[in-house]
């Protein structure tokens, strides 16, 4: 059994960078098949709904790390070139996750309601902009909190791709137990790991989620306290005041003559 040296630590370090790239483009890719079979699940035209729906339900139905082998092995000899693995893996994530984060997009536009849009076909807008400047902007912040886990699920699918031999967390975590002959600690600090950059991304994904809300005034409420309640302040208070101070003065005049009457009257 073998300590933990500074080139073990440097695997894992280098494997924790790889799976960042990795997660970043594959949620680059998934996004962007996601807004496009998204909206295109809402599409008047019958054949782009048909084959958006076909591209939802076939890569939610199939395996990941099948599709990554079959873009790395089988894929290759009809385009006469080999891909990567990094890029094999990056494609099958995307692809794959972009089927789920499709249906996130459709259901976050089906819950704009109706009377917005028909907002924009009275002002006469092509279906495009009300997409774009109607229905998106509203439906944009429904779509984070799933896409946020999603992101998470992402993540952690990443570890597949060190079955290909790619150099993630997953793979340097076996190198360097193979080395040290030490699952508990190794694994330990490969867990941990995952959990900080998955913490990290969900304060992104949540600081992201309220910058469009604020973009569309859904942005926490300040309080407003109600000025009945309180005292008036300014001019309207010195005058109160000087109401207030002059009624005992007032008082006190008028009591003074009786008082000299019954004095006066006195034999």
């Amino acid at each position: 059994m073998r300590v933990m040296t500074a080139g073990l630590w440097e695997l894992l370090l280098e494997g924790a960078w790889v799976t960042v790239q990795l997660t970043l483009f594959s949620a680059a890719l998934a996004a962007a098949v996601a807004f496009t079979a998204g909206v295109a699940r809402t599409s008047r035209l019958w054949i782009v709904r048909f084959l958006s729906g076909v591209y939802v339900e076939v890569f939610r139905g199939t395996s990941a790390l099948v599709l990554m082998f079959w873009l790395f092995f089988v894929l290759p000899p009809f385009l006469g070139w080999q891909l990567v693995p990094m890029w094999a893996a990056t494609l099958a994530l995307g692809l794959s996750y972009g089927a789920y984060g499709a249906e996130i997009v459709r259901g976050a536009i089906a819950a704009v309601p109706a009377a917005q849009r028909e907002a924009g076909v009275a002002l006469s807008f092509t279906p495009w902009q009300r997409m774009r400047l109607i229905t998106l902007p509203q439906a944009v912040p429904g779509m984070l909190p799933p896409f946020n886990n999603l992101l998470i699920e992402l993540l952690k699918g990443t570890a597949l791709v060190s079955i290909m031999g790619v150099g993630d967390i997953a793979f340097g975590a076996q190198l360097v137990r193979l080395a040290t002959g030490e699952s508990t600690e190794v694994y330990s600090i490969v867990l941990a790991m995952y959990f900080v950059l998955a913490f990290v991304l969900t304060r992104g994904m949540r600081l992201l989620e309220r910058r469009a809300k604020a973009g569309i005034g859904q942005g926490p409420q300040k309080k407003v306290s109600d000025p009945a309640v309180h005292e008036p302040a300014g001019p309207a208070a010195a005058s109160l005041s000087g109401t207030a101070a002059s009624a005992p003065s007032a008082g006190g005049a008028a009591a003074a003559p009786s008082t000299g009457s019954v004095t006066g009257g006195a034999p």
